[in-house]
């Protein structure tokens, strides 16, 4: 099924007015769907909530507990996450911890970066925390995804962006000045 903003609004309203009521659940929407929620043209494959505790992907199970798991919480060792997936009405939503050490306030899903850097963005009847777009920029030149990256700084040369925020993410993520000066470029203009 394919992911629309429209299905995504709906499912994220639903997950998450379901999770705060089962308990604390403190989140970011992050990864493909951040950006299609922020009207970036994009298909995401999945909806992915990163949280701040192991015990919130645990509320984030019993709130869906009527839906199809795919994965119970488990502690995932080589990624560094406490993990759960779901399969919402056809749309598989994850949510999970990252817990590598970070220093930098400017990786997506990694140290503060994702609780500092966020926008409170409408989704049905309720404001969905979404992580900076320059973070998610960020994270697509890293893994190289370059109809993603294209994407996104389109949409940024049209609405605009924090660029010291995005040089900041760039350098955290370890991207080349070159790449960085042609993004920049491509953004300004």
């Amino acid at each position: 099924m394919a992911l629309t903003i429209g299905l995504l609004r709906e499912t994220l309203a639903n997950v998450l007015n379901r999770a705060e009521r089962e308990g604390a659940f403190r989140y970011r929407l992050i990864g493909t769907a951040a950006g299609l929620l922020r009207g970036v043209p994009l298909e995401p494959g999945d909806v992915d909530l990163l949280v701040t505790e192991r015990a919130h992907v645990d509320t984030f199970a019993r709130a869906l507990r009527s839906y199809r798991c795919l994965a119970s919480p488990t502690w995932l060792q080589s990624a560094g996450q406490y993990y759960a997936a779901f399969d919402v009405d056809g749309v598989k939503v994850e949510a999970s911890t990252v817990e590598w050490p970070s220093d930098s306030a400017f990786v997506e899903a990694i140290g503060s970066g994702p609780w500092e850097y966020f926008s409170d963005i409408a989704a049905g009847d309720r404001l969905v925390a979404v992580v900076a777009i320059e973070l998610r920029l960020a994270t697509e030149l890293r893994r190289d995804r370059r109809d993603r990256v294209d994407a996104i700084v389109r949409w940024i040369r049209y609405h605009g962006c924090d660029l010291q925020l995005l040089t900041h993410a760039m350098g955290a993520r370890g991207i080349d000045t070159g790449t960085q000066s042609s993004v920049m470029a491509a953004i300004v203009g």
